[in-house]
């Protein structure tokens, strides 16, 4: 893997707008753990530690600021007057986002009271292994697709609250765009999107008067992209489109179901899948768009794209200006583990595990 780069900016915990309050209670934490530091509050017993956290992939490290937060907003104890905070009390080093790690590599190390910071391990695992999981994902589609832009569509796939930490994973792992503000948050970004289906459906099945009507409004603020396969035949709804909007169109998006065949390729079909969107068909579209002098106008595909399937595409050459890549990039996990390896001043780690120290962790301020 590579190396870590070196110190730089972390994300203000504010960024987050965790519910502090919930969190410092234990409201989103396994119980057990609530129940040890109520265990050792109450019996004065003030463990110094050393927990370590890691996970088992080849992955790229996300979620670390938003675990970073957590402590540094949530560990402490209740006093009499009030919350008692405790980050000051202890010892961070963390990686970075976007660092690419190795299975079983420390990503950090907290070191202090145990007590002051017990009620966190839920919360801050679940940072690390869902950001994690999407940074490692979205990266992973960033590198099939080489130089062209991936856009991240899967915020209809999942609950809405986990899209703007996606967003950011999304951000940092290398994808161009994001459709929805709030995944664009947390670096002052917009949402983009294309001319949808449920529009077109709104101008009774008319792609052209959709995408002209859309234009009229929006078209000095965004990109206008417009999906082509409303009436399954994507190679004449892109021509009617680019002959409609001229130079106000940006690009063209393919999204033909994997149960359909497009019109263009009825009579072609035979050495390949002619289902979905595909090669063959993103080829038609291209060449019928040069052939009437749109050649500026791009072609987005989408529809059930993972990396693999992107380098399936780039293989063959397709001429594909971008991808928009959806639930794909939600599957899978990372899960992460945090040990107590030291606990006053000697190991004490569970069977099978052991202190691993990493030179490439950077204390937190």
């Amino acid at each position: 893997m590579a190396a870590s780069i070196a110190r730089r900016e972390r994300l203000d915990p504010a960024v987050f707008r965790l519910p502090v309050e919930r969190i410092r209670e234990g409201y989103y934490t396994d119980a057990y753990f609530n129940l040890s530091k109520e265990l050792l509050e109450a019996e004065g017993r003030h463990p110094a530690v050393t927990m370590q956290v890691f996970q088992r992939r080849e992955s790229v490290l996300g979620g670390i600021d938003e675990a970073i937060a957590v402590l540094k907003q949530c560990a402490g104890r209740a006093g009499a007057e009030g919350w008692e905070p405790g980050f000051e009390r202890l010892s961070v080093h963390a990686l970075h986002e976007g660092d690419e790690v190795s299975p079983f590599e420390t990503v950090m190390t907290i070191e202090g009271d145990y007590s002051l910071f017990a009620h966190l391990e839920t919360v801050y695992l679940g940072c690390l292994a869902r950001r994690t999981l999407v940074m490692s994902n979205v990266r992973e589609v960033v590198e099939a697709a080489g130089d062209k832009p991936i856009l991240f569509f899967p915020a209809r796939h999942d609950h809405w609250l986990v899209q703007t930490g996606d967003g950011w994973a999304a951000h940092v792992a290398g994808a161009i765009g994001v459709s929805t503000d709030a995944q664009a948050s947390w670096w002052g970004g917009r949402g983009v999107g294309t001319v949808p289906h449920a529009l077109i459906a709104a101008y009774g099945g008319d792609t052209v008067a959709a995408a002209d009507a859309f234009t009229r409004r929006f078209g000095d603020d965004t990109n206008v992209v417009v999906l082509v396969d409303f009436e399954n035949d994507s190679v004449r709804t892109a021509l009617e489109v680019a002959d409609a909007l001229g130079d106000r169109l940006w690009g063209v998006r393919l999204d033909t179901s994997d149960r359909l065949v497009d019109r263009a390729l009825w009579h072609e079909m035979g050495d390949f899948k002619p289902t979905g969107v595909n090669p063959v068909l993103v080829n038609r579209v291209r060449a019928a768009l040069d052939a009437a002098g749109h050649e500026r106008v791009r072609i987005v595909v989408s529809g059930g794209f993972d990396a693999e399937r992107i380098g399936q595409f780039e293989a063959l050459g397709a001429p594909v200006d971008s991808y928009g890549v959806g639930s794909s990039l939600l599957r899978g996990q990372n899960d992460f583990t945090a040990d107590v390896v030291r606990a006053d001043g000697r190991d004490c780690a569970k069977v099978g595990r052991s202190y691993r120290p990493n030179p490439r962790l950077l204390p937190v301020d």
